[in-house]
């Protein structure tokens, strides 16, 4: 039977993504850049980030911004309160463009990110793709840090990381495109590591949303969703590896595939189905080859769009031309405009917007 399928299918864990994983970017070379050698200090303060993140008590507000292709910013302030052995709790408290909501993560899960720090298995990408070292001192909210950027072979800075030299917390995050302006922003605007007193922690259950992507997929999983024809890539353009993969039964199912270099993260949903064009009539819609994608620029960069009985959500913490590849890459019908992509990406760097 065919699956009309909207936003809501997806959302729930799109949104905790979209904050849970906000603020990793990436331009350049990125295989050039790992023969530059990384400062064992520097990933040694990265790595002991996402540790401090689980055992310090801290109650603050985050600001965050994401700059859109179009040069528009869209800005959300959080609160966030974090109780070692319990997890760490999030509200939406304003936003220029996304609705508000809140947000759990379990201090046992393995897919922490914004300012709670890398896993193992985004360090070790980061690690592989750029130079990590330090870049002397910093402070924010009134608080002494030590500065770590991620460079890319020509030295240039695309990530630069402020650690608490206190606490080890990190505390703000710039993601820097290879013109050195900020793609993505975030950082604390007031940080109390101490005993967490909010309300926050008194949110009713119905008004939290948590992430339902329980059923971590092994690779014996992912190996029989692609004999059975599912599209499943093991890496994407601009050297996006394949680093998590989650299934929600119950819609379909739908399965998540998380793809980073270790800056930049690339979510992509896949649903057996057809498209309800209804639930994305606010996106903006592009025609090349007579196919139809809906984009969106929010927090993150979204493409949905519907190819050979799937649909396919692209959401994205990267740079255009980074999700412009990834677009292309994935199946659009057999032949016409999207398969020529594929074969020829090097045209979309001559392309000032292949979507407009």
């Amino acid at each position: 039977m065919t699956h009309r399928i909207s936003r809501n299918s997806w959302m729930a864990g799109g949104i905790a993504a979209a904050l849970l994983m906000l603020w990793f970017v990436t331009t350049g070379d990125t295989a050039s850049g790992a023969r530059l050698q990384s400062d064992p200090e520097a990933l040694r303060l990265l790595r002991g980030a996402e540790g401090a993140a689980r055992t310090t008590p801290y109650e603050g507000t985050q600001f965050i911004t994401a700059w859109s292709r179009s040069g528009m910013a869209t800005t959300s302030l959080v609160k966030v309160v974090h109780v070692p052995g319990d997890g760490t709790h999030m509200r939406v408290q304003s936003t220029t463009a996304d609705q508000g909501g809140q947000m759990f993560e379990a201090d046992d899960s393995d897919r922490t990110g914004g300012l709670t720090g890398y896993t193992p298995k985004m360090l070790d990408l980061l690690a592989r793709n750029y130079a990590v070292v330090r870049a002397g001192q910093g402070e924010v909210s009134g608080r002494a840090t030590s500065v770590i950027e991620a460079r890319r072979a020509d030295g240039s800075a695309a990530g630069r990381f402020h650690i608490d030299r206190q606490t080890g917390l990190m505390l703000r995050r710039e993601l820097l495109d290879q013109q050195g302006r900020e793609v993505n922003l975030t950082f604390f605007t007031e940080i109390r590591p101490t005993a967490p007193k909010s309300q926050l922690l008194m949110a009713s259950a119905p008004h939290t949303v948590e992430a339902p992507w329980a059923h971590q997929l092994a690779s014996a999983d992912l190996g029989s969703l692609r004999y059975r024809g599912w599209p499943v890539r093991d890496n994407l353009p601009d050297r996006l590896s394949l680093y998590d993969a989650r299934q929600l039964d119950g819609h379909g199912p739908v399965v998540h595939l998380s793809y980073s270099d270790g800056l930049s993260v690339v979510s992509v949903f896949l649903q057996r189905g057809t498209l309800d064009a209804g639930s994305v009539a606010s996106w903006h819609k592009a025609t090349r080859g007579g196919r139809t994608v809906y984009l969106s620029d929010t927090m993150q960069q979204r493409a949905m769009w519907a190819s050979r009985g799937y649909v396919f959500t692209v959401l994205a913490d990267a740079p255009p031309p980074v999700v412009d590849s990834v677009v292309a890459a994935l199946p659009h019908g057999e032949t016409g405009f999207w398969g020529r992509l594929r074969r020829g990406l090097h045209r979309l760097s001559s392309w000032a917007n292949p979507f407009d």
